[in-house]
C-alpha cells in the first residue's frame, strides 16, 4: 500500500481544502445532526445550493465526462474529495443515490439525447433520484421482486409495490427494475426502466422509523405507463443492467460512521463505574482495544481500495469486507454506549444526554446499515464464494420459470 499522494493528488487535496474552507464549517466544535423527523423545504433548498456551488466549482461527479459537467478525473480524486468534505458540516444526502447509483447506471444505458436531457440537472442538483429495487416478498433477493410490466403499444403499465426507497418522496424520477416475463427463470425475465415520479399512479407513502427519522418510503404502482423510450438494456436483461447499479453502489469508499472508537473514547472518560471513570475500568479498556484493532483493520482495508484507485485499477472485494465488519461494530458501539450511559441510556433527548443522543440515534438506525447495500449474509456469500472460492449455496430455483417456484399461500 502507498499511504502518500502524488504531487497531483496533494495538489487536488489542497484545492478541496480550500474550497471547502471557503465555503463551509468544521465540523470540529459544532454540534452534530442527528436525527431529523423529516426533511422540510428549507432543507431541501440548502441542499441544492450547496450542490449547485460544487458543481460551479469543479468538485461534484470529477470522475464523469466533461461534456456533463465533470472533468474526467481519476476515481482517486473523487476519494480525496470525499475525504475532505467529511471534515466539514454540509448539507448532503439528497443527491447520493442519484449522483452515485441511478445517473451512472443511465450514462451506461440511457440514449444520447436522454443523457444530454438528464445528466446536467442532476449533477447541478436541479433534479433528485431515487432507486426502486426492494419488494415487501423478495427479502435481500432482488432477483425475487413482484412488480410487473405488461406491454402495451409502446407503453409498458407497471403495477406492484416497491419498499424502503430512500428519498421517493423527494425525488422527481427513479430507476426501476420489473418483471416483464414470469415464464422465465427470475434473473431472465426482468427489465429496466427510468420513470417521472410524478407519473399518474405512483403513490409514495413515507415509513416512520423507529430512530424518529422518515426518509424510507414504500411506493405503489396503478397502471402507471412508462414509455418504451425510457427502457434501459434490453427486454429481460434488468438483471444484467441492475448489477450496473449494484457495483456502483459498491465501489464507493464508505466512511466510517459515528459514533467510532474516538467517541466510545470520550464517553468513557465521562462516565463512571463504581465511582472511578469508567475508562479506569479493565473490561471497558479492554472493549475499547477490540474496536480500535477493528478500526485499524478497516482503515488499512480502504488504503487497499484507495491504493488500486490511484494505480488506475478496479478494487477488489474489500468494500465488502469494509461494510460487513463496519456495519455492526457501529452497532456494538452504540450498544456498549448505552450500556455505560446506563439508565441515562434510555433517554432520547439531543439536549439531555451525552454526546448530543448520538450513541441513541446510532443504536436506532445501524440495523438499517446491516441491510442496506447488501445484507451481512449477501456479503458473507460473496466474500465466500467470489474470494475464499466456495461453493455456492444451493440454489432450488435455478433455472425455475419464476410462475413455477413454490411460494407460500397468497
Amino acid at each position: 500500500m502507498d499511504f502518500n499522494d502524488t504531487k497531483e493528488e496533494a495538489t487536488f487535496r489542497a484545492e478541496a481544502r480550500a474550497f471547502l474552507s471557503a465555503n463551509a464549517q468544521l465540523k470540529a466544535g459544532t454540534r452534530p445532526v442527528l436525527r431529523q423527523s423529516g426533511v422540510d423545504a428549507a432543507a431541501v433548498q440548502r441542499c441544492k445550493e450547496w450542490q449547485a456551488k460544487k458543481a460551479d466549482a469543479g468538485f461534484a461527479g470529477l470522475t464523469w465526462p466533461k461534456r456533463f459537467g465533470g472533468k474526467e478525473a481519476s476515481p482517486i480524486l473523487q476519494v480525496i474529495y470525499n475525504q475532505e468534505e467529511d471534515d466539514f458540516v454540509v448539507p448532503r444526502g439528497l443527491y447520493e443515490i442519484g449522483l452515485g447509483m441511478c445517473i451512472p447506471t443511465m450514462m451506461a444505458y440511457a440514449k444520447p439525447e436522454q443523457l444530454d436531457r438528464y445528466v446536467k440537472p442532476a449533477l447541478r442538483g436541479e433534479e433528485v433520484w431515487c432507486q426502486l429495487f426492494s419488494e415487501p416478498a423478495g427479502g435481500s433477493d432482488l432477483a425475487a421482486l413482484r412488480t410487473r410490466a405488461v406491454r402495451d403499444g409502446d407503453d409498458w403499465v407497471i403495477n406492484g409495490q416497491k419498499i424502503w426507497t430512500s428519498g421517493a418522496h423527494l425525488s422527481d424520477f427513479g430507476i426501476i427494475v420489473v418483471r416483464t416475463d414470469p415464464d422465465k427463470p427470475k434473473h431472465e425475465g426482468l427489465t429496466f426502466f427510468f420513470l417521472d415520479m410524478k407519473s399518474p399512479g405512483i403513490d409514495v407513502r413515507p415509513i416512520h422509523q423507529m430512530s424518529g427519522a422518515s426518509h424510507f418510503n414504500e411506493v405503489f404502482f396503478t397502471d402507471v405507463r412508462v414509455p418504451d423510450a425510457q427502457r434501459l438494456g434490453a427486454v429481460g436483461q434488468g438483471w444484467k443492467v441492475s448489477l450496473t447499479t449494484l457495483m456502483n453502489e459498491r465501489l464507493a469508499v464508505g466512511d466510517v460512521q459515528r459514533p467510532d472508537v474516538d467517541d466510545l473514547l470520550e464517553l468513557s472518560r465521562k462516565m463512571r463505574i463504581d465511582g472511578k471513570p469508567a475508562i479506569q475500568n479493565g473490561a471497558v479498556r479492554e472493549k475499547i482495544a477490540e474496536w480500535h484493532a477493528r478500526s485499524q483493520g478497516l482503515k488499512f482495508t480502504r488504503f487497499r481500495t484507495m491504493t488500486a484507485l490511484s494505480k488506475g485499477e478496479t478494487p477488489g472485494p474489500e468494500n465488502s469486507i469494509h461494510k460487513l465488519v463496519n456495519a455492526s461494530k457501529l452497532q456494538d458501539i452504540a450498544s456498549y454506549g448505552l450500556d455505560l450511559m446506563g439508565n441515562h441510556g434510555m433517554v432520547v433527548d439531543d439536549d439531555l444526554t451525552e454526546a448530543y443522543g448520538m450513541f441513541q440515534a446510532a443504536l436506532l438506525s445501524s440495523p438499517s446499515a446491516r441491510i442496506a447495500g447488501g445484507s451481512d449474509e449477501i456479503l458473507r456469500n460473496i466474500i465466500a464464494e467470489r474470494v475464499l472460492g466456495l461453493p455456492p449455496d444451493i440454489r432450488v430455483d435455478k433455472g425455475v420459470p419464476f410462475n413455477k417456484v413454490p411460494t407460500g399461500k397468497r
